[in-house]
């Protein structure tokens, strides 16, 4: 039997589609080659097209073969078994653990954060954050201070070497730049690991070639 042809992932617009950034940098970052489909959110196209793509109607989605896998950290745990077998989450078992947990933490929470700091490469914005929004953005700089500190040594990525935990954490880098969040050196100098790679160099690169425009997406004033 034949293996399957690459995978293709779906996106929405990297200017703004945070959740669709976390699969494609761990694809790029791992080396899998993969086809990718643009369907900007928003617009009729995304309407008209993304039945045939995902059953939930929503983006990031991977298709491979016959398969499909919906849901960011579905995705990441499916690329870990089949296609970088190991190579996804960091190999210590602790390390591994804490990863998970905070690939985890972000997945379902900072509500607070992901509504008044939206994704928005393009822009440089001012928001005064909420009480909520703050204490979203100290936990979250608190987790990647600490993964830094206990489990970093061996590279500059949250755990060392790049894991699906920067992958899920990466949006938080482009939210700090709009906003300019304040932050200290150790969550800086990971800002700048995620932001300077060649993977996100490229994203950030489309982005700011897009045209389209979320109005929700485009909070705060701009400086």
């Amino acid at each position: 039997m034949s293996p399957p042809p690459a995978p293709v992932l779906v996106i929405g617009n990297k200017n703004y589609s945070s959740w669709s950034l976390r699969p494609w940098l761990l694809l790029k970052q791992l080396g899998i080659a993969f086809t990718e489909v643009r369907l900007p959110l928003d617009t009729p196209q995304f309407v008209t097209e993304i039945g045939r793509w995902s059953p939930s109607g929503r983006v990031p989605v991977l298709h491979h073969g016959e398969l499909v896998v919906w849901d960011s950290l579905a995705i990441a745990e499916y690329v870990n078994e089949v296609l970088a077998p190991g190579r996804v989450w960091p190999k210590a078992l602790e390390a591994r653990a804490i990863a998970r947990s905070v690939a985890a933490e972000m997945h379902s929470g900072f509500g607070a954060l992901r509504s008044e700091l939206p994704m928005n490469i393009r822009a440089r914005r001012r928001v005064e954050p909420s009480v909520d929004c703050n204490a979203d953005i100290a936990r979250l700089q608190a987790l990647i201070r600490e993964s830094r500190l206990l489990h970093g040594a061996d590279g500059p990525w949250l755990f060392g070497e790049f894991s699906a935990a920067d992958a899920m954490l990466a949006p938080v880098a482009w939210r700090f730049t709009t906003y300019d969040v304040p932050h200290d050196d150790i969550v800086g100098a990971w800002l700048s690991t995620v932001l300077e790679c060649e993977a996100m160099r490229a994203w950030a690169n489309d982005a700011r070639t897009e045209t389209e425009i979320i109005a929700a997406d485009e909070a705060g004033i701009p400086v």
